[in-house]
């Protein structure tokens, strides 16, 4: 299958750019518009696979967009905001969105995003048929049966576990603060999320680190969050 195309609808052309040009470094193929009005236009010509849409924009705001695009079609929206309150992120699902993701935002969790949200609607590409397993030392994380084996020996995981886990590997040393992984992987608020995560990355230590205590893969970052390293 062909690269997936992404429709990016920003009317801020500095933020319009800089996404265009990312996305076409890793391989998308990329449509653009400038507002709603274009966007709903385009749609009756290209078939985008997923689109990156504004919120505030004037004119048509993105949750209209959205709500519009609903009435025609199924295909994924993730929307983009400078508005972080939950609320907003409510409003955005509930209009119709797939996900939500702040601005300013980091590159590489927009496209891990960007892939997750593919992936769940069935898009593929040879790439991804290349990260079907992720191996690192005796580490081995079968991302399509969702199975994981340490030493050529199976290890069970729970299905956060195994979220948080994919996603700490797919981004080997990323830096990410509980709050970021709390969001990726469960998606909504809890004032409790701080040591949901640390509970979780507790549990997933004790099941692949030869010493849980000195972990060689998942550690700490003091002060800010976890990095799963890998050199």
């Amino acid at each position: 299958m062909n690269a997936a195309t992404i429709m990016i609808v920003e009317d801020d052309e500095g933020i319009r750019e800089l996404t265009r040009l990312f996305l076409l470094k890793k391989g998308y193929e990329v449509i653009q518009a400038e507002d709603g009005f274009q966007a709903l236009e385009l749609l009756e010509k290209d078939k985008p696979d997923l689109i990156l849409l504004d919120v505030e924009m004037p004119g048509m705001n993105g949750l209209e967009v959205c709500r519009r695009i609903r009435l025609k079609t199924t295909l994924p929206i993730l929307f983009v905001s400078y508005r972080k309150e939950l609320v907003y992120k409510i409003q955005g699902l509930e209009a119709g969105g797939d996900d939500y993701i702040t601005k300013p935002f980091d590159f590489n969790e927009l496209d891990a995003r960007i892939r997750a949200i593919l992936r769940r609607n069935g898009w593929r590409n040879s790439a991804d048929d290349q990260l079907t397993i992720l191996k690192y030392k005796d580490l081995h994380i079968h991302v399509d049966s969702r199975e994981l084996y340490v030493g050529g020996t199976a290890v069970k995981l729970y299905h956060k576990e195994f979220q948080l886990l994919l996603l700490l590997a797919q981004t080997p040393n990323r830096v990410w603060t509980a709050e970021q992984l709390y969001d990726q992987v469960w998606g909504y608020y809890s004032e409790g999320e701080v040591q949901t995560v640390k509970v979780h990355i507790s549990k997933l230590r004790k099941k692949i680190e030869k010493d849980p205590a000195n972990p060689e893969f998942i550690q700490t970052v003091r002060g800010f969050g976890y990095k799963f390293i890998w050199e």
